[in-house]
C-alpha cells in the first residue's frame, strides 16, 4: 500500500507546460517536475530569454523544450499549443506562471498599465487554460495549477493592478474547477509568500549601517516563519498538485507562505 501511495507523486511520462519558466518561481517548479518524472516544455516572451532558460534546464541535466510565445496572444498561444502536441505530445500539467507587476500608487497609473498588468497576470491564464482543455478532456484528465499570490487575498500600497488580476485569478481557478472538475481535470492555485529571488536581493540587502533593509523588517516581522522562503520550497506543494496524489483537490488556493495569512504580525517594540 505505501508504495502505490508513493507513487501517486510521481509524474513520470507527463508533459508539463510552465509558462514564462526561463527563470524565478516557474524554473524551479519546472526542475521539481523534472526531478518527479515530466517532461518539460516552457514559453518566454523572447527568443533569448527562452535561449537562458534552455541553457540553465542543460546546466541541471534537463532536456526541456522552449517556445517564443506572448501568452497574451490567442493565436500565438493556439499555435503554440499545437506545436507542442504535435512535437512533444498532449499537455497534461499546465502552469500558469507568467507574470509581471507594477508597483505605481493607483491614482498616477493609466488605465493602461492597469490592463496590461490584468492581460498577462488573468488574460493570459484564461488564454493558455482555454488552448489546453479541449486535449485534456479528450485525454481523460489534466491539472492546471494556476500561480496566485498573497495578493490574491491582501491589498498592498501600489499594487492594485496585481491585486485585482490576482484575486481575479483565485476565482478563474474556482471556475475553471466548477467547469471541468467532471472531465477529471483539477485547476489549483498555487500562491506563494516572499520568496528569495535575484528580484528580491536587493530588498534583503543589508544597509550601509549594517541594519536590515526596512521592506526586509516588515517582511520578517510578518511571517511566523520569520524569513523569507526558498523557490525550492514550492517544489513538494507544486509537485502535489500536479500528481494523481491530489486527484480529489479541485479549486483550491494552497498558500505556500511560511504562515503569512494566518498571522496578524509582530507588534512594534
Amino acid at each position: 500500500m505505501a508504495n502505490n501511495y508513493v507513487n501517486n507523486f510521481s509524474l513520470e511520462g507527463k508533459i508539463a507546460l510552465v509558462t514564462g519558466a526561463s527563470y524565478g518561481i516557474g524554473f524551479a517548479i519546472a526542475s521539481a517536475y523534472a526531478e518527479a518524472g515530466a517532461t518539460i516544455v516552457f514559453n518566454d516572451i523572447k527568443q533569448e530569454l527562452v535561449d537562458k532558460g534552455l541553457a540553465a534546464y542543460a546546466e541541471k541535466g534537463i532536456k526541456a523544450h522552449g517556445y517564443v510565445c506572448d501568452v497574451t496572444n490567442e493565436e500565438a498561444v493556439n499555435a503554440m499549443v499545437a506545436q507542442i502536441e504535435k512535437e512533444v505530445g498532449v499537455i497534461d500539467i499546465l502552469v500558469n506562471n507568467a507574470g509581471i507587476i507594477k508597483r505605481i500608487p493607483m491614482t498616477e497609473m493609466t488605465a493602461e498599465q492597469f490592463r496590461q498588468v490584468v492581460d498577462v497576470d488573468l488574460n493570459a491564464p484564461f488564454i493558455v487554460s482555454k488552448a489546453v482543455i479541449p486535449a485534456m478532456i479528450k485525454k481523460g484528465h489534466g491539472k492546471i495549477i494556476n500561480i496566485c499570490s498573497m495578493m490574491s487575498e491582501l491589498g498592498r500600497e501600489t499594487v492594485s493592478a496585481y491585486a485585482a488580476a490576482k484575486g481575479g485569478l483565485k476565482m478563474l481557478t474556482r471556475n475553471i474547477c466548477s467547469e471541468y472538475g467532471q472531465y477529471n481535470i483539477q485547476c489549483n492555485g498555487l500562491g506563494p509568500g516572499y520568496i528569495e529571488t535575484p528580484q528580491t536581493a536587493p530588498l534583503r540587502e543589508k544597509q550601509p549601517d549594517g541594519s536590515r533593509h526596512p521592506f526586509d523588517q516588515f517582511i520578517c516581522a510578518k511571517t511566523p516563519a520569520n524569513r523569507w522562503l526558498k523557490a525550492e520550497e514550492l517544489a513538494g506543494p507544486a509537485v502535489f498538485l500536479a500528481s494523481e496524489a491530489s486527484n480529489a483537490v479541485n479549486g483550491h488556493i494552497l498558500y505556500v507562505d511560511g504562515g503569512i495569512l494566518a498571522y496578524i504580525g509582530k507588534q512594534p517594540e
